[in-house]
């Protein structure tokens, strides 16, 4: 269930705010400028289901989001247990960056937490299948997709480079609750 938990800054281990309530989850995004909004499909993909089929399952929808803000370019990630490097990645994700252009990502399947760091607050935002989240360009946050990853997401970018992060060197990441999956 996707859920919304924040934070001040410097009490990370005191949530002033837990919620698994969608209007709730959106409208205290929508307050901080983060985009959160649920895509459905009435087409049902099959968990080995290709790239292509899976950006032609939501080109509706992708191509609604191209139109409005001018991204550039799209694809589909995915990451499971078995995955080599899920060490390496998870590592790289968890430090905070920022990046300058718009973090764009639906969840096919699976989830992963986007935590946002915004002001002296410290929004962790449980993605799950179904959810879109855009964390606004320049945007001080980190990503954990856990021990264990399991998700396929679709990607838009405004950058043809695609991600390109800018870290921080904060290490305010490492004061905050990890998913565990």
């Amino acid at each position: 269930m996707s859920t919304l938990t924040m934070y001040f800054q410097a009490e990370p281990g005191n949530p002033v705010l837990q919620s698994s309530v969608f209007e709730t989850i959106q409208n205290e995004l929508q307050q901080a400028g983060v985009r959160f909004e649920r895509w459905q499909t009435s087409n049902e993909l099959a968990a080995d289901a290709s790239n292509e089929t899976i950006l032609a399952a939501y080109q509706p929808e992708i191509d609604k989001l191209v139109a409005e803000q001018g991204y550039q370019s799209y694809d589909v990630v995915s990451m499971n247990p078995d995955h080599p490097q899920k060490t390496e990645f998870r590592k790289k994700f968890l430090a905070e960056h920022r990046h300058s252009e718009d973090e764009v990502r639906f969840f096919v399947r699976g989830h992963g937490l986007f935590v946002l760091h915004i002001g002296s607050r410290v929004y962790a935002m449980l993605c799950e299948k179904d959810d879109l989240i855009s964390v606004p360009a320049n945007t001080r946050h980190w990503f954990d997709m856990g021990p264990n990853p399991v998700f396929t997401a679709i990607r838009l970018f405004n950058n043809p480079d695609g991600w390109v992060a800018n870290f921080t060197g904060d290490d305010i990441a490492d004061h905050f609750p990890l998913l565990e999956n």
